[in-house]
């Protein structure tokens, strides 16, 4: 899935270059391109599909050219992750009627691929022998507001896999601190795993209205009236989460526990989390940064840019081209708010 535009990475990040295809933890490879490359071992590259929007289909064909034009999905305009995993879900079956699937985001940061690919070894075998919808839950390390919480049953199926009770969208800290406490609750990655059978069953029981929109027009897929069809669906679509459409409803949900070096790396907060420090806490990306009784701030810049600061404490500061972003760390979740006044003055070309 790459179709978001990663607006809470703003500046860096922007609707015409979002953060996937950024290389934005200065390892000289974008995001959906180290998604690639995690899986590319453990899945053919003839098997792989990308849902995006139609504006970054050269994107998506420029940095990962193992790819073809085919296995490039677009979307017309967004309409969150359920509408995206049914159009995925109908070309498969176009291929392998038997097929089981991985979901994940283009735009995550795993650090320890070898346990992941274990994870997801483990992860195939149950869903090959149950019916299933099975998402990777990770230990939670800390009582964090920005992801959503995933509550195990009590009885286990095995010591890492346990039937889903609930999900819970972000917490206050309050109730992130009691999950953290109780020892019940994962952060849900995002990632699924199940067969095709399973989560077309799925969609029939939950989503039929997006199930039905798809199914009629599946004899249209793979020709040159696949566009069109696809723009009427999407026209009709209800825009939904496959958590909440169906990851909350369904009564075969299980959370596979996992513990592989996971962030969405969805806000700053989280990048500055996984980065290198220098001494006095500063995670720096730019190559002429001199910070002065500074600490605890997150600074990207390009690497020709010179900056001197002084003073800052727990700051983003952030440049892209003509812009810059400084802001407190603790109010990052606000810089969507702080960037439409922006727009609100001068046009979506800042966004």
């Amino acid at each position: 899935m790459a179709g978001g535009v990663g607006s809470r990475f703003w500046p860096l990040s922007r609707t015409s270059y979002p953060k996937q295809f950024i290389d934005i933890l200065g390892t000289g490879q974008s995001l959906i391109q180290q998604t690639y490359d995690r899986f590319k071992s453990l899945v053919p590259s003839q098997n792989f599909l990308v849902v995006t929007n139609a504006a970054y289909k050269d994107l998506v064909l420029e940095q990962l050219p193992e790819l073809t034009s085919e296995q490039v999905l677009l979307e017309p305009f967004m309409r969150n992750t359920a509408p995206c995993i049914a159009y995925a879900n109908k070309k498969i079956a176009l291929q392998n009627p038997d097929a089981k699937i991985i979901v994940t985001p283009a735009d995550h940061l795993v650090l320890d691929v070898p346990e992941f690919h274990a994870i997801i070894k483990r992860g195939l075998s149950f869903v090959t022998q149950k019916d299933s919808l099975l998402t990777l839950g990770i230990n939670p390390s800390r009582p964090d507001t920005g992801y959503g919480y995933i509550q195990k049953e009590k009885t286990e199926i095995s010591e890492e896999l346990f039937k889903v009770n609930r999900f819970t969208e972000k917490p206050d800290l309050e109730k992130a601190k009691f999950f953290l406490e109780s020892g019940e609750f994962f952060w849900n990655s995002g990632i699924f795993l199940w067969s095709l059978e399973s989560i077309n069953n799925a969609f029939e029981k939950y989503l039929p209205q997006i199930n039905h929109l798809f199914e009629a027009q599946k004899d249209k897929f793979n020709s040159a009236q696949e566009t069109n069809a696809i723009q009427e669906i999407y026209t009709n679509c209800e825009n939904i989460s496959i958590d909440y459409g169906v990851m909350e409803k369904a009564d075969n949900v299980y959370v596979l526990a996992a513990d592989f070096g996971w962030s969405d790396l969805g806000t700053w907060g989280s990048l500055y989390a996984n980065s290198k420090k220098d001494e006095n806490n500063n995670a720096i990306m730019g190559d002429n940064v001199f910070l002065n009784d500074s600490q605890n701030c997150i600074i990207n810049v390009p690497s020709k840019k010179i900056v001197i600061a002084q003073g800052l404490e727990d700051y983003i500061l952030v440049e892209s081209e003509d812009m810059l972003l400084i802001c407190k760390k603790e109010e990052e979740q606000r810089i969507k708010e702080f960037t439409q006044k922006a727009k609100d003055k001068l046009g979506d070309d800042i966004a």
